[in-house]
């Protein structure tokens, strides 16, 4: 492997954020991309000979796969509903056990630096049960001593998820459809957000040295992310 080659982990590659992020670092010169996967690799995935595919499972810290190769960055992008999740248990499962399996391994297999999809209103305080079990996953992860770890809390996410095979969320394109019109009118904060100005926004990131931990606000990543 050249000088020039970095390796690369990313879970969660099906979702809108996980789908930019695959044709954003495909698009890094000399990027090996390891996608880490719960089932087979979907058809619609980009081909190139820096894209590599893994069974994993994501309910083992140790992934339950053999031979996946020593990463200097790991992006997640993992991420349920609870409409999706069925109930309380199987949302945590995904959204905080899931990461923190991915996260762990990666640092013991040698990653320097981690990013990770959170969610605006994270707070391992809340009473909401998603904006708590946000915010525990947020607080575990600052313990595994990242050399550079950021922290992605976007708004709400628009962006094509039928193209990607994935099942609808009515409550989000109910709330798309709303916002839309008026998006200059809404604060940055809150304003709807693209998945490729998201992915874009935690790579930049990744790779600036202002401390170890880089909580990117909704607002900061409507500009950091900007094409």
């Amino acid at each position: 492997m050249s000088e020039n080659t970095s390796t690369v982990w990313l879970a969660g590659a099906t979702g809108l954020i996980g789908r930019a992020l695959t044709a954003q670092l495909l698009d890094q010169r000399g990027t090996q991309l390891h996608l880490l996967l719960r089932r087979s690799a979907p058809a619609n995935l980009p081909g190139s000979e820096r894209l590599h595919t893994h069974r994993i499972d994501f309910s083992r810290t140790d992934l339950g796969a053999a031979a996946l190769p020593a990463p200097a960055q790991v992006f997640i992008a993992l991420g349920s509903t609870m409409a999706q999740a069925g109930s309380q248990q199987a949302f945590r499962a995904v959204d905080f056990v899931a990461v923190l399996n991915v996260a762990r391994a990666a640092k013991a297999a040698g990653a320097r630096s981690c990013a990770v999809v959170s969610a605006l209103g994270a707070d391992a305080q809340s009473k909401v049960f998603y904006n708590r079990v946000k915010g525990e996953a947020e607080q575990a992860l600052r313990t595994l001593g990242f050399e550079r770890l950021v922290l992605a809390r976007p708004s709400l996410l628009s962006g094509d998820r039928a193209a990607l095979g994935q099942p609808s969320r009515p409550g989000e394109s109910w709330a798309l459809r709303l916002s839309q019109p008026l998006a200059p009118l809404i604060p940055a904060r809150w304003r709807p957000i693209s998945a490729d100005r998201v992915a874009r926004a935690m790579r930049l990131a990744m790779a600036q040295a202002d401390g170890t931990v880089c909580v990117l606000e909704s607002a900061q990543m409507q500009t950091l992310g900007a094409p």
